[in-house]
């Protein structure tokens, strides 16, 4: 084997370092202690506890004021430069989600990717450059080659390496062209499929997180609720994501586990949350700071969960596990995907009856966002959601009122002013269960936060229709309603409709409910919502849309609101039980949703087709599309297919008469085939 020339490779890159008069850090050394404090505690290139020591590391700062840790790996052989997947991504972990220990350790890029990571999970740092060179000797001529690696790892991009160029030398890093590489960096984009498939893969992985740490907390620490587990994870995510230059996030060395009373482990985590909510750029109302805080405090205060055992608290053993399990997650910018998934697992942990699961089904992340389509929701909607669990509906919603305004506010700075107005007054969320409130709550929190209006509150019996917070004697000017209902509800959840939209003056609607609601379970519900709006559509859902979590038949019904339903109103139906989509319920599976026939354009189609008519057609089948009326009387006839006419047409007859004579040549030649043979024998 050809030895290496990793000395060498060292000596031309931090020649080049020198000579731009650049200071530069080599193996245990590192920029700051935060840098390097990230590095030993993440796990090593080999799989073991910490202990990483990059071959050379900078911190540059770029014009805007944001500091760029630059991390190189150095090595000595030919084409161990990176290893990529079949995506064209830096292959570090597996299809199921594990490192892949063997390409970290041996390949420039992928051992400098692995730094990266480190720094995401365990630092405040959000952009993070990742070079990888290695090199040989020419055995003829004895000169050196070498190579460049120069990959982009961010929030934008998920934690994924991106390649940002090709380079020989390092001088994109001298304050001459620093400027220019980093906007290179920003121009840098994914794919829609490349997002899809990341998006796929990250959820795997904190499915299989959250299962480690939910195993851990029951195995090893006794005495803590289901809901207790839950509010200790929501807890330490508040306190670790930290406002730059605000806020430092908690770490978990600042817990000491002291018994002193207003310094143990819970008191310092409770002080961290509330600087965290009172932030002014979080414009969360002092009121419901207050409620958090009460909810999270009852958990994180108590006498046996801080004391200390051993020199460490059963809290501070807790608050490691999610760090170390979780943090990259969140750190690396959780999208409506993950939080999704994030609070489908723990939305297990509440220890519910089975019944119960099937009854409060969390709703998939991209029937969220269909459902916010299909109501119509931009910029300028009011949004509430009557039964609101995860707040995946709201999420969604605010999503697409963002996006929106992007593509319509070319002002940066009334851009900033729409979206604090977004996320403090246009969301409305009410949820009952106290723990599952506290998920919404998170989730809002986590994308940034549109937790000021999301209520604890029974939407049937105690909201006003009021604003929950701030001036509670105004009225939220609902246009937009999404509802995934309890399904044991009264009218199989219809009531919760019935009531939001009579508590509206306009706007569209959509839900997504058991289908017996439609087609005779809700009929005085029903009779009742369309006085005031009219049934705009009718959607057939898959029947394994929720696979895992229940097997009922769901429909997603669209309403224009404020418009009592007339006998002649059209309304389209279209059955989408072929959405495009395969599921599987496989805990084995790298992947447990595969969009196997264009379903991203179905989806989108079906909101067209909803919105415009049968023109719109294209990858659904004509069959599966019919316009027809109900009886606004009648409140049991919202599940319609098209009619099959039964009425014998030409074709019909010219294929009966073809498979009629069809038949009788087979017959004809069988019985000539029968007396050959007979005719043989006798001879």
């Amino acid at each position: 084997m050809a030895q290496s020339v990793e000395p060498q490779i060292a000596d031309l890159a931090n020649g080049w370092l020198k000579k731009y008069k650049l200071k530069y850090f080599i193996e245990q050394d590192a920029p700051n202690e935060e840098i390097k404090n990230a590095l030993l505690e993440y796990e090593s290139k080999q799989g073991g506890s910490g202990g990483n020591r990059p071959d050379c590391s900078l911190l540059l700062k770029d014009s805007r004021g944001e500091w760029w840790p630059i991390l190189i790996e150095y090595k000595g052989y030919k084409d161990k430069l990176v290893k990529l997947d079949a995506d064209g991504h830096v292959a570090n972990r597996n299809a199921k989600g594990q490192p892949e220990f063997k390409n970290i350790s041996q390949y420039a890029v992928n051992g400098s990717v692995h730094y990266a990571t480190a720094l995401l999970h365990y630092t405040t740092y959000e952009h993070i450059i990742s070079i990888g060179i290695t090199g040989y000797r020419d055995s003829a001529t004895e000169e050196l080659h070498y190579e460049i690696g120069v990959y982009y790892v961010g929030k934008d991009n998920f934690g994924v390496g991106q390649q940002v160029g090709d380079f020989t030398d390092l001088s994109f890093l001298t304050p001459k062209h620093f400027e220019a590489f980093v906007e290179q960096v920003h121009n840098l984009s994914l794919s829609l499929d490349e997002l899809e498939k990341l998006k796929q893969r990250r959820e795997q992985e904190i499915n299989i997180s959250l299962i480690k740490l939910n195993n851990d907390i029951y195995q090893n620490e006794k005495g803590i609720s289901e809901s207790g587990r839950v509010y200790l994870v929501a807890a330490t995510i508040i306190a670790t994501l930290g406002i730059p230059n605000k806020v430092k996030p908690l770490e978990k060395q600042d817990l000491t586990s002291s018994q002193e009373q207003g310094q143990r482990d819970g008191d310092i985590i409770i002080r961290k949350i509330k600087a965290f909510l009172a932030d002014d750029s979080k414009k969360i109302p002092k009121d419901k700071q207050d409620l958090i805080v009460r909810t999270l405090e009852n958990t994180l205060t108590t006498e046996n969960i801080n004391r200390a055992d051993n020199g460490e608290s059963q809290l501070k053993r807790v608050f490691c596990k999610v760090v170390d399990d979780l943090g990259i997650y969140y750190k690396i910018g959780l999208s409506t995907d993950f939080t999704g998934r994030l609070f489908n697992e723990m939305y297990n942990w509440l220890g519910f009856t089975q019944d119960k699961l099937n009854d409060v089904v969390l709703t998939p992340s991209y029937v969220a966002t269909l459902l916010v389509k299909l109501a119509r929701v931009n910029r300028n909607s009011y949004v509430w959601d009557f039964a609101t669990g995860s707040a995946g509906l709201l999420v969604a919603a605010m999503n697409e009122m963002l996006s929106d305004a992007k593509a319509h506010i070319n002002s940066p700075e009334e851009l900033l002013i729409k979206e604090a107005e977004i996320k403090a007054n246009q969301l409305l969320g009410l949820e009952i269960l106290e723990n599952i409130y506290m998920l919404a709550t998170l989730n809002m929190i986590l994308m940034g936060d549109g937790s000021s209006n999301v209520l604890n509150q029974d939407s049937l019996l105690n909201f006003d229709g009021n604003y929950g917070f701030g001036d509670t004697s105004r009225p939220f000017p609902a246009n937009a309603f999404v509802l995934n209902p309890p399904y044991s509800a009264p009218g199989n959840g219809m009531v919760f409709v019935k009531r939001a939209l009579s508590m509206m003056n306009s706007g569209y609607a959509a839900i997504i409910i058991q289908n017996s609601a439609g087609s005779g379970k809700a009929v005085e519900y029903n009779r009742s919502i369309l006085e005031h709006s009219t049934l705009l559509a009718s959607i057939k859902m898959p029947l394994d849309l929720f696979i895992g979590k229940s097997s009922v038949q769901t429909n997603i019904y669209v309403f224009r609101v404020g418009e009592a339903h007339q006998k002649d109103d059209i309304v389209r139906f279209i059955d989408f039980t072929n959405d495009g989509y395969t599921r599987t319920n496989r805990k084995k599976a790298s992947v447990n949703l595969r969009d196997s026939d264009h379903a991203g354009e179905r989806y989108e189609e079906v909101v067209q087709l909803v919105r415009y008519g049968k023109e719109k057609l294209h990858y659904i089948n004509e069959k599966d599309f019919y316009e027809g009326h109900i009886d606004p009387k009648n409140g049991a006839d919202w599940n319609q297919t098209a009619p099959v006419d039964t009425r014998p047409t030409l074709d019909d007859f010219r294929n009966t008469v073809a498979e009629y004579l069809a038949w009788e040549v087979s017959n004809l030649l069988k019985k000539k085939s029968s007396n050959e043979e007979d005719g043989l024998g006798k001879l």
